[in-house]
């Protein structure tokens, strides 16, 4: 992919020649997983031994600490086709999953734990010692997890500016995924919890639209300044420009309940980053309070009821609104090979319905049920 040029908060026509060819084409997933005891289903603290283990994942993958015991993520490799994400992400979760077996735990791919063990909280030194003393009681019993992809982007101008177009589409990436229904052992009534509890966080949400990369970094900096940020290569939005890598980084999607669902996040988030690339146009205006009630409606019934059109300001249901996502990004999937990848997950989440959904059918029919739900690896 050639060079792409920003100018006044637009994204220009590329230039020939430029080396950054992965621009908009790599995809990364990053996955949080809750370990559970076998027989209660409550979270257990055992992330040091499975971490410890090492065990064996592909090429260019991880295996990385959270923020409490009861947690583990694993990152895929550097990937250019769906086919192959699919392929390291069965690959890590089966790994992880021999690993914690060994520990006397399973490994759960949900928002929220349906049970908490005995309280997650411990002394902890560095980061993360940092982030239990400035949260205090909000990140105490902290076990949300999420599903991040990583888009590779030409740098961080375009992240920003592409970060901009693709604003009003977050809402509809998180009703897709809705997978967090319980917390403590009761139904929230929300298909995500976790975006619940996140929201309680300084600068959650949908990011500000922002000028250009300085203006990003200075917001950054101003929260830092201000105490409700740990570092400047924190945030709680749920786009941002990596500080890591040369990606835009999706935080908005909960846990993936299957591996083909955490590809369809990669592959629609790709999709997105190749669309907003590909515009000439100056990003589109979105009401803030609006764009806030189309992602609390989003948490709160997924894909299974009515949604809030962040730019129209009106309610839908909310398959309508991935139907417009998917004719959006339409050209961006057909250049990757991922139409009809999208088209199979998606006819698949109609058919059986949100992980949220599925979680309260198999919790109806008893513990035994929900923990084949909450850990089958497929």
């Amino acid at each position: 992919m050639s060079r792409i040029a920003i100018r006044h908060g637009r994204l220009g026509d590329p230039g020939p020649g430029d080396p950054a060819t992965a621009a908009g084409l790599t995809i990364g997933v990053e996955e949080e997983f809750l370990l559970l005891d076998p027989a209660t289903g409550a979270t257990l603290p055992r992330a040091a031994a499975i971490l410890a283990a090492d065990p064996p994942l592909p090429p260019g993958a991880k295996l990385h600490r959270e923020l409490r015991a009861t947690q583990v993520e694993t990152a895929t490799g550097v990937c250019t086709e769906a086919g192959r994400l699919r392929e390291q992400l069965v690959m890590n979760r089966t790994a992880l999953t021999d690993a914690a077996r060994v520990h006397g735990a399973v490994v759960a791919s949900c928002g929220t734990p349906v049970l908490s063990g005995p309280s997650t909280s411990e002394n902890q030194d560095g980061r993360f010692g940092d982030i239990d003393r400035i949260y205090r009681g909000m990140v105490a019993d902290y076990e949300a997890c999420g599903c991040h992809v990583h888009v590779g982007v030409p740098g961080p101008e375009a992240a920003v500016a592409v970060m901009n177009h693709l604003r009003p589409w977050l809402p509809t990436l998180l009703a897709l995924s809705v997978n967090s229904p319980f917390d403590r052992g009761r139904d929230t009534g929300y298909g995500s919890w976790r975006m619940v509890q996140q929201s309680r966080f300084p600068g959650a949400g949908i990011p500000p639209r922002f000028r250009d990369h300085a203006a990003y970094r200075a917001e950054v900096r101003r929260l830092v300044d201000c105490g409700a940020l740990v570092d400047e290569s924190m945030s709680f939005w749920l786009v941002r420009p990596s500080s890591s890598f040369p990606t835009l980084e999706f935080r908005v999607a909960d846990a993936a309940s299957t591996v083909d669902e955490a590809v369809l996040q990669a592959v629609l988030s790709r999709a997105l980053v190749r669309r907003a690339l590909a515009e000439d146009t100056a990003p589109p205006e979105m009401s803030e309070q609006v764009a806030a009630a189309a992602l609390w409606a989003a948490a709160r019934d997924g894909i299974d009821g009515e949604g809030v059109h962040p730019l129209r300001a009106t309610r839908m249901p909310a398959w309508q609104l991935v139907t417009e996502l998917v004719d959006h990004v339409a050209p961006a999937l057909d250049e990757t090979g991922d139409r009809e990848l999208v088209a199979i997950t998606l006819e698949r989440l109609r058919r059986e319905g949100s992980g949220a959904r599925r979680q309260r059918k198999a919790a109806a029919a008893g513990l035994p049920a929900l923990l084949a739900t909450l850990t089958h690896q497929g």
